[in-house]
This record gives C-alpha cells, structure tokens and sequence, in this order.
C-alpha cells in the first residue's frame, strides 16, 4: 500500500472499508446470514469457480481450506465485492448483493500482508473505517481505544506501523475491521506471514473475539491446523468446487472423499479386498466394517489414520521399523510392510520404547469402519 496519505485514503474503501451501513459503535450485532449460489468465476481458459455453493449461517465462522489455485481466494473477494462471478448469486441476510460495489457491502477484511498506513498511529489505524462514516473525533478516539484495548495493545496506540511487531500489526488490522462493527468479517490468510508460535497466539484471539462478537466470519486459508483449531466448519476446495463441508470432527474422522481424507492431516494407502456388497474390506489380515458410500466390491485401497492403527514388536510381524520420529507426547514409526508399502504409525510415547528402527513389528487393523477408495493404478 502506498505511504501516500491521499492515495490511501482513496483505496481505503476499495480495501474493505464500508462508507455505509449501521452506525459504528451502537453495539455487537445480530449474526448475518450469507448464501453463495452456484457461483462461477472464468479467468480464460481457467475455471476458478464452478457452480461453488456455500452457506454460512449467522455468527458462524467457515474456512475455506485448499491448495493453491483451488478457487478459495476468488470467492472471499466475490464476497468482498473485489471481483464479480460471471454467473450465480451472493446473499446476505436474504438480500442479493451480486452486483453491489464493495464500498457498499458493510464488510471488514483483514488482509496477509497488514496494510496499515505507515503515517497513522495504532489509534488512528483503527480508527479509519470510523472517520469515513463521520464519526466525531472524540467517539472516534473511544471506540478505536476500545478495539485497541479488546486485541491487548492499549499501550501501543500512539506507535506507528514500522514500531510494532508483525502479529502487533496484524492485531491492529483486525481491531481496525471489527470497529465498523462489519456485517461480515473476511480474512484473507491473516496469519500465513507471522512464525508459528506468533500465529497459533494469534488465532486463538481471533476465534475468542468473533464468538464474543458473534460476527460472520469467512476465512480462507491453506493452513490445515488453522482450519480446524478454529473454525465451526470447514470447507474443503479442489479446481473450483467443494468436495465437502462439515465440522473439523467429521472431516478429520469421516471424509467423504479421498482428496479430502488425504489433504487433511495424515492418511495411510493400505491394499484391501471387499467383501459381498461392500460392507466389510480385508486389511492387513483382517477384516473391518467400511464407511458408506464407497466401491461395491472388488480390490481397494483403504485409508487409515496413522493414530487409527496399533503396532507392537514381534518377530514374526508384517512389518519393520524404518524411522522413529518423536513429535513430543506421540512418537511417529514408519513402518515397511512386505511389498515395500511404507506406512506411519502414531503412538504415545510412553508406549514407544521397543520401537527402534530395524525392530519387526505387527501392525494390525482396528475394528472400526474404514474409508475405501477404488485402487488407484
């Protein structure tokens, strides 16, 4: 962002600053409603959006988890208003607001990179959104102070940007979008610049405030542990369309496709047989019930979880141990089964001790239902 003070001040709106909308300072408001309706998005050849729906409901907070190019980044802005689905609809509250300038959205956005004015104190930052509404100087300064106080930097309100830390500035951007009190708050990979332990800080704070404010709130990012530490649900993306939408518990325990089970935390690939009208799949020597909606029959491979499976030392297992990694209050084995099939294994541990590298192991199957996926190849 420019440090030329008119410059900004001309793109501020264009940057997530509503100029209308209810007056700031009257309190936290009602959740909002917003329904994205098979919502496309053409960049030539590219389809960045294909017929995406999505609902939020009020006071909700939804990430948008993929890869890069997925298609997440183009629907915050379309909720934003910075671009313009080529077809589709975008509700808020009921009300159609496709076409409606950003300016005009009531929305608040906190951006990866701050864009803070380097020009204006911590104070003044936050309080930018509120002058654009002619908010007197005097309740100005309060509500900013307030904000400032809420995200824990009432003592750095007369510091300038290049004076704070990367999470204090980002903090400032956050209390900055909140102090028009947005109808919806939309972060755009807000915490993908600070170290890691800056950011787990930091979302923590962020899930506290918007549940203590009760504002909508979409966020987009590629971080798996963000989206799940802090989100109600979480939508996960691929070339343009959502291959499932569900609470961090039932996408991390129940995917409902294999990109899905294997973007999300660890998955294993095990070779599998299904039994008569797939219900039942043989793995590793036994048998174990299927999660619904898989292959009818045949060979497969199924997905499993490294915590999902149990390992213990024995000299005439199916595997041995060919990494020990400790991760703390959980040791990871990477396991070589016969055929070369390379598999991990999470154990506490306090139960990892007979673990070591070029140990046999027998690695088993739990009774309990397996994802399964036609075999690739």
């Amino acid at each position: 962002m420019s440090s030329n003070a008119a410059n900004e001040t001309t793109a501020a709106p264009a940057a997530g600053y509503a100029v209308t909308g209810p007056a700031a300072g009257s309190g936290a408001r009602e959740g909002t409603s917003v329904s994205l309706r098979n919502l496309t998005r053409v960049f030539g050849a590219t389809k960045a959006l294909d017929e995406f729906s999505l609902e939020i409901s009020p006071g909700e907070l939804v990430a948008l988890l993929g890869p890069s190019g997925c298609g997440k980044t183009t629907a915050l802005r379309i909720v934003a208003g910075f671009e313009f689905a080529d077809a589709g609809e975008l509700l808020v509250d009921g009300q159609d607001i496709t076409i409606v300038p950003a300016a005009k959205r009531d929305m608040g956005m906190v951006f990866q990179s701050y864009s803070l004015f380097p020009n204006m104190s911590a104070l003044d930052n936050v309080g930018f959104g509120l002058r654009l509404r002619k908010m007197g100087g005097t309740a100005r300064r309060k509500r900013a102070g307030e904000l400032l106080e809420m995200v824990g930097l009432s003592a750095q309100a007369r510091q300038f940007p290049h004076q704070l830390s990367g999470g204090q500035q980002q903090r400032v951007a956050l209390a900055r979008a909140l102090a028009i009190e947005p109808r919806v708050l939309l972060l755009d990979e807000p915490l993908s610049a600070l170290d890691a332990k800056v950011r787990q800080q930091l979302r923590e704070q962020i899930r506290t405030l918007q549940q203590r404010l009760g504002t909508t709130t979409l966020f987009v990012t590629h971080d798996q542990e963000e989206a799940l530490s802090m989100s109600d649900r979480v939508g996960v993306m691929r070339a343009g369309k959502l291959e499932q939408v569900a609470t961090p518990d039932e996408l991390y325990a129940q995917p409902a496709t294999a990109f899905v089970a294997e973007f999300v935390g660890t998955m294993n690939r095990l070779a599998g047989e299904l039994g008569a009208g797939g219900t039942a799949v043989t793995v590793l020597g036994a048998t174990v019930p299927t999660q619904p909606g898989g292959p009818g029959s045949g060979q497969v491979d199924v997905l499993i979880r490294p915590e999902n499976l149990t390992v213990s030392p024995s000299e005439d297992g199916n595997g041995i141990v060919t990494v020990r990694t400790f991760l703390g209050a959980v040791t990871r084995a990477t396991v070589r089964l016969s055929g070369d099939t390379e598999i991990v294994v999470d154990v506490s541990t306090a139960a990892a001790a007979g673990l070591t590298p070029g140990t046999a192991v027998q690695v088993e199957v739990p009774a309990a239902p397996v994802l399964v996926v036609a075999r690739e190849g």
